[in-house]
């Protein structure tokens, strides 16, 4: 399951950044018709091969004309949000874990060898408030003099935007230099610390700041799959939690918003004491199920 996953993830991330004539003509960024589609990950609109938008900056956008549309209900916007509410839904976080191109970017830089560190669990949390604050509550009421919301997050944060949009850009356009600002300076700092982070600590980014890690978790524990706990099976040595790279415990964390569904805890249980499966309809326990026979 391991190298499908990892074929996957490469799949994806080379798949969705293919747009091979960006160091070509003037049209550096493509804005073909794939671009009216969101990608299921974090993945930058900028990025000069990227093939699809950024769900989070086009749920920032549909925050902010939500006070500020002049033209009615921006229908448009209300679909994106539907599209993740139908991700979540379906695999919940499971898309961090095999399509998203930064997630799978930090699986890469973990594998750096160097001392590693354990994540402090309330930490956790931060991203839930950089999703309200950034994402919802910024672009609605931090405006402009014309009345206009901006996408903070992408702004302020997001990673992906200055790892595969801004830096590779400079490089194509040297005339883009002198547009930098405060706001690149503070992008390219928050990146650093962002990668060094992913070198000693699993999945940081998506640990501790990804907003759109955050959404997909609040849909967890209703998503159509889900991992089952065969209690009976179980022999607690601790492989499942070694494996993780959110740092779930499996055997005790059921339905984690954590969880990215990667599956590392379903292949190193050799008690088969996990399983991947279909969440069962509501009244039928399914985090726990009778004990089978690891031989």
């Amino acid at each position: 399951m391991t190298k499908l996953r990892s074929l996957i993830q490469t799949l994806m991330a080379l798949g969705t950044n293919a747009y091979l004539l960006f160091p070509f003509g003037g049209a550096v960024i493509y804005q073909g018709p794939l671009k009216a589609v969101c990608h299921p990950g974090l993945n930058c609109y900028s990025c000069p091969g990227a093939l699809l938008s950024c769900p989070v900056g086009a749920f920032q956008n549909f925050m902010a004309s939500l006070r500020f549309s002049t033209g009615g209900f921006p229908f448009t916007g209300a679909i994106v949000l539907g599209y993740l509410g139908f991700i979540g839904t379906t695999v919940g976080r499971m898309t961090c874990g095999w399509v998203c191109p930064f997630g799978f970017i930090q699986d890469l830089l973990h594998k750096i060898p160097t001392r590693k560190f354990s994540l402090w669990k309330p930490l956790r949390w931060v991203k839930y408030a950089v999703l309200g604050l950034m994402v919802v509550i910024m672009p609605i009421f931090f405006v402009d003099a014309s009345g206009l919301g901006h996408p903070w997050f992408c702004k302020l944060i997001r990673p992906a935007g200055t790892l595969e949009g801004a830096v590779p850009l400079l490089f194509l356009k040297p005339s883009l230099w002198e547009t930098v600002g405060l706001f690149f300076w503070n992008k390219l700092a928050v990146l650093i610390l962002i990668l060094v982070g992913a070198i000693l600590i699993s999945r940081f980014f998506c640990r501790v700041l990804c907003p759109l890690g955050a959404f997909y978790g609040l849909f967890s524990r209703i998503s159509l799959v889900q991992l089952e706990f065969v209690e009976g099976n179980c022999v607690e040595c601790g492989a499942c939690l070694h494996r993780c790279p959110p740092g779930v415990v499996p055997n005790r964390e059921f339905d984690s918003r954590e969880c990215i569904m990667c599956l590392k805890c379903v292949d190193a249980c050799h008690f088969r004491a996990l399983d991947f499966s279909m969440r069962r309809p509501p009244g039928k326990p399914a985090r726990v199920k009778r004990a089978t026979s690891p031989l």
